[in-house]
Order: structure tokens, then sequence, then C-alpha cells
């Protein structure tokens, strides 16, 4: 589904990404995982148009997207939750949750507006309330039921266990393996490197802007390199 070649991103004068490659398969759920500052959220920015490549390729269903507007990504199905939720806290829960439909305004979107309820059932019952006024976990399920509005062929997920508690945290990433066992297509950024290679098909190690490793979730769990770097082992 995604095939991404040579991609490089800047910051300026500064090159925060050195010529990535890896790929998404159609259903797979995709983990990339390091430290802070490995590049992970810029690499997913990149990925939805808002920040732009420098150079390199970027193919999604056959298609070259590499300089296509961010809006025109989202018509193509790339949607994302970004780091930090990012969620308009004066606006209510459900409106919050209709924004992530603006390119999607078909018949469906009561439907949908169900579903991510019955996924979130408390966003439901405050529904009405300003988003502003939810904690930080129910704040990262309106920014993923956000991003379902979007029908995503590729839903692409930045940090959705970042700062909330044990419980909360390993509840948000059981939700986003079920949406990969009802078939969406996965890219999740993560630092809590165990929680995510346990639910992945496929990991991809990044540092300091390349990947440096890459294999099954289950393979890297067991590798003595990411243990050592990543798994405190």
């Amino acid at each position: 589904m995604l095939e991404v070649r040579g991609l490089k991103a800047r910051y300026g004068p500064i090159e925060a990404l050195h010529g990535l490659d890896f790929s998404v398969g159609r259903g797979q759920l995709v983990a990339l995982v390091g430290a802070n500052g490995a590049g992970k959220t810029t690499l997913l920015r990149v990925l939805s148009g808002v920040h732009r490549a420098a150079t390199g390729t970027i193919r999604f269903d056959g298609v070259d997207i590499s300089r296509l507007a961010s809006h025109k990504r989202v018509a193509l199905g790339i949607c994302q939750a970004p780091e930090g939720r990012q969620v308009f806290g004066p606006m209510s829960v459900e409106d919050n949750i209709l924004l992530g439909a603006y390119r999607r305004q078909n018949a469906q979107l009561d439907q949908r507006m169900e579903q991510a309820y019955s996924l979130f059932p408390v966003l439901k019952v405050k529904r009405k309330l300003p988003a502003g006024t939810l904690s930080g976990g129910q704040q990262q399920m309106l920014a993923i039921a956000r991003a379902l509005m979007g029908e995503p062929k590729l839903l692409l997920l930045d940090e959705p266990s970042l700062g909330l508690a044990p419980l909360l945290a390993a509840e948000i990433l059981r939700v986003v393996d079920r949406l990969r066992q009802e078939g969406i297509t996965i890219l999740l950024v993560e630092q809590n490197a165990r929680a995510a290679l346990a639910i992945a098909d496929v990991g991809y190690v990044v540092e300091t802007g390349r990947i440096l490793k890459s294999g099954s979730g289950s393979d890297l769990l067991q590798s003595d390199d990411v243990k050592r770097a990543y798994l405190g082992m």
C-alpha cells in the first residue's frame, strides 16, 4: 500500500531524515520505534503532507504522492492522529469528531459516528462537552476517532500512548490492535517499543533519521540489540 524510497527531509539546513526506505503492506500494522529525536514524527508529517520531503518518493496505492498537498492525501485515505492530540478545546467533542469527516460528507456519516462512539463509549457520554474538558486519555481517544471519520485506508498514529497512565496506555494500544484486526492498515509511531512491537506485524527501528533494523514485531522483540537499546534488558 505504501512504498517509500530514498526519503529525506530537512528543517532549514539540518537534515532530519537521511534517505529512508520502507514499505507498509495492505492490512498490516507497522511500528516505528526509537528514541526521542529519531525522526519518527517528522516521517509521519512528511507522509501526511504537513512537512515537505526534500528528496525521495512516496507511493500510495501505486500513485506517486511525493508532492501532493496534504488535503489531497486525506482524500486518498491517509489520515493522521497527531502527537499531542491537537484537539480543538473550545469545540464540542462531537464537532471535533465531525471535523475528521470534512472530506467524507456522505450518507454514512451517522453510521461512522456511531462506530466511533462504539469504539470509545465515553466520547458519546461527553459528546456535548468542550473537548478541552476531557482527560488526556479521552483526548487521545478523540484524536483517533476524528482520524477514523476520514475512512482511512492508511491510519497514521503518532505516539498514541504518550503521557498516559500505564493502564490507559495499554487500553489505547488494545484499540489500535482491534483496528488492525478490522482490516485498517496502520503505521504506528510509539516510544513504548515493547508494547508496539508486541502487536506489530512489522517493525522498523529508527535512530537519528535512519532505519537501523527491521523485521517482524516478534523478531525485533527477541533481538539482543533492540532489547539493550530500547527495552531496558
